[in-house]
């Protein structure tokens, strides 16, 4: 053997490489990690889940039925915009004095300053407090009650806030027959509630949406027999440059042409449906509340599959992002949030920066987003980057995803299937987080967006559910011995 050069492959322990280069060795080095945190224990709970074609009765083979019986469900959604709730109290009667808010269940006390800004702006604009200082002590002393929208069946953008005066869109997933909501997106550029600005013209912009806007566009969606099918705008605008996540222009605009037809036919009041009309053509992101309640519908129709490993939910509320699996319940688990890295807009850096903020990272759970960034390469533009970026995060997001899906196809990619469907177990095994593009924030409340990134979900959402999943009765494997651990420590699942 060593009368030939050798050829060394090395994995990823950099100061052993010296003696074989020195050596004039042949040297690969290969990018590996050991799995999820490093953690002896944990690579051995990842083994206990993997799956094993000759063993399909061992409890790892039975979360990959189960996570296809899931993913099954994700790629068989088709949502619909079928109506519109003129109140939030209407759909949650004994709402109360609730406000929901986007990401993990969070109390006042530990807010960030966007969220804080919009629960101060929701009370003012239900009239609970008659001042800014009012709002705020009415939210110190526990007068008011917060929950998560996911926990509603809603979802709603950054800070994500639902007061029981505010409209909804209605999405159904006509498969399943569950419904989604999802707030009206604001037309009000970097002032705007979601981002926690509450001034006099943000609170008459949403009373303007609130008794203009949703009556007239209920008006249009009950106006058309069957509401108005958005798996195929999805898909048409992957194929026309959108991610339908921080890029919605062209499912936007598709959206535009159906309402103004609709409205020609409806025999509305021409100066209010030309008001309503301008709303949408100005805004690019306005099919955004469509595509978040869209997603929702498709990932909650998924949740509940008993042993399943797939995430139906990530989202984050500014301070921690948290997600939900389909075999677990309707437990939480969750990890700090990091702040993106991209570009800010003049005049503001990562220090003035919120951590990642907003549900609309259903989009990602649900294969759009960053997991579609790839048909979307002018996104890079806006969150940084090059076009090869947007490639390689839709290429990367495979290995942590179940399966791939047909109706939303990636035309950059030859057009395969978007990934889909996250994996707990792959996104430790493989040590890839999901990548989320995002708005960015500023971390005062009402100074609106500052910037777009790149964020990732944190590690320990997935490592928690992980042994949340390996606790479970089914994972017990009582046969295991420590040879078995050692043989198994480095199982990719």
């Amino acid at each position: 053997m060593f009368n030939d050069v050798l050829s060394v492959i090395s994995v990823g322990v950099a100061t052993l490489d010296e003696g074989p280069a020195g050596g004039g060795a042949a040297l690969m080095r290969l990018d590996w990690q050991p799995a999820g945190d490093a953690s002896a224990e944990l690579a051995w709970r990842l083994a206990q889940l993997a799956g094993d074609k000759d063993d399909p009765a061992c409890f790892g083979s039975g979360i990959d039925r189960a996570n296809l019986e899931a993913v099954n469900r994700v790629i068989g959604a088709e949502p619909a915009w079928v109506d519109v709730a003129l109140h939030a109290r209407e759909v949650w009667p004994d709402l109360g004095r609730t406000l929901l808010h986007a990401g993990p269940p969070i109390g006042w006390e530990k807010m960030c300053g966007p969220m804080r800004g919009a629960v101060i702006g929701a009370i003012l604009y239900e009239g609970w407090a008659s001042s800014p200082e009012h709002a705020e002590a009415l939210a110190r002393r526990g007068e008011v009650a917060f929950a998560p929208c996911h926990e509603h069946g809603a979802v709603g953008p950054m800070s994500g806030i639902i007061s029981p005066s505010m409209p909804l869109v209605a999405v159904r997933n006509r498969t399943a027959g569950n419904l989604a909501w999802a707030p009206f997106m604001e037309s009000g550029g970097r002032e705007t509630l979601r981002f926690g600005a509450y001034s006099q013209p943000v609170l008459d912009h949403l009373r303007w949406i609130e008794n203009t806007v949703a009556p007239t566009l209920q008006a249009v969606v009950r106006g058309a027999p069957d509401g108005l099918a958005l798996k195929p705008i999805i898909a048409q605008a992957l194929h026309m440059g959108d991610d339908l996540h921080n890029r919605n222009t062209a499912a936007s605009l598709i959206l535009l042409r159906w309402v103004a037809c609709e409205l020609a036919r409806s025999g509305l009041d021409s100066a209010t449906a030309a008001a309503v009309l301008k709303m949408i053509r100005q805004d690019d992101m306005f099919f955004l509340s469509l595509s978040m309640a869209a997603c929702k519908s498709t990932m909650d129709a998924a949740h509940g599959v008993p042993n399943s490993s797939m995430v139906t939910a990530m989202a984050r509320n500014g301070v921690e992002v948290g997600i939900r699996v389909s075999g677990l319940g309707e437990r939480w688990f969750t990890g700090p949030a990091e702040v993106p890295k991209g570009l800010y807009l003049p005049g503001f850096t990562e220090a003035d920066a919120n951590p990642d903020i907003g549900d609309s990272a259903i989009t990602e759970t649900a294969g759009l987003g960053a997991f579609a960034m790839a048909a979307a390469p002018a996104m890079v533009q806006f969150v940084g980057g090059t076009p090869a970026d947007a490639l390689r995060y839709s290429t990367e997001m495979k290995q942590i995803a179940i399966a791939r899906n047909p109706g939303f196809t990636l035309p950059a990619l030859d057009f395969v299937g978007a990934p889909v469907g996250i994996d707990v177990r792959r996104v430790l095994d493989e040590n890839s987080r999901p990548v989320i593009n995002t708005a960015t924030a500023h971390r005062e409340p009402g100074k609106g967006i500052i910037g777009a990134g790149i964020v990732r979900a944190p590690l320990a959402c997935f490592t928690s559910a992980l042994h949340a999943l390996c606790d479970q009765p089914h994972a017990a494997n009582p046969a295991a011995d420590s040879a078995m651990q050692a043989s198994h420590s480095g199982a990719r699942s």
